[in-house]
């Protein structure tokens, strides 16, 4: 018995000792208001939640800006770099001449680019966590 017990305590600390994909950390992003721009528009706040353990020297998000009706309005790139680990970073994008009031959903369609600081470019689709505060709906 105690070889058996001997094993499957190596095995234990083989299993704890090695990362796990699911174990990384999440970047969480967060639509937390949008207010109206006195010349027509939309102003929105993002808040993103570095707890993957690396710092992003690149980020890049295309959204879909869908109106009222559920109709794709336009397509907005944005910049979020860099995003340092560990950091709640806020950042404020502007949407010309469509009214706050007349957004229904950002859907977060494609990741342009993730970089970790001094790491190759990386699929990043998977480790975000979107959430809204605001009216307008933030999903992938």
């Amino acid at each position: 018995m105690k070889p058996l017990l001997k094993t499957l305590a190596c095995i234990a600390a083989l299993l704890c000792a090695t990362p796990l994909s699911a174990a990384e950390g999440r970047l969480g992003v967060e639509l937390n208001k949008t207010e109206e721009i006195e010349t027509g528009g939309c102003r929105a706040f993002f808040l993103f939640r570095n707890e993957t353990g690396k710092s992003f020297a690149g980020f890049e998000m295309s959204l879909a800006v869908l109106d009222a009706q559920g109709i794709i309005d336009r397509l907005l790139a944005i910049d979020a770099a860099p995003l340092p680990v560990a950091r709640t970073t806020l950042k404020l994008f502007e949407i010309p001449d469509l009214s706050c009031s007349n957004i229904s959903e950002v859907l977060l369609h494609d990741m342009t680019a993730c970089q970790p600081q001094n790491e190759e470019e990386m699929d990043c689709f998977a480790l975000i966590d979107l959430s809204s505060r605001a009216a307008t709906q933030l999903v992938k």
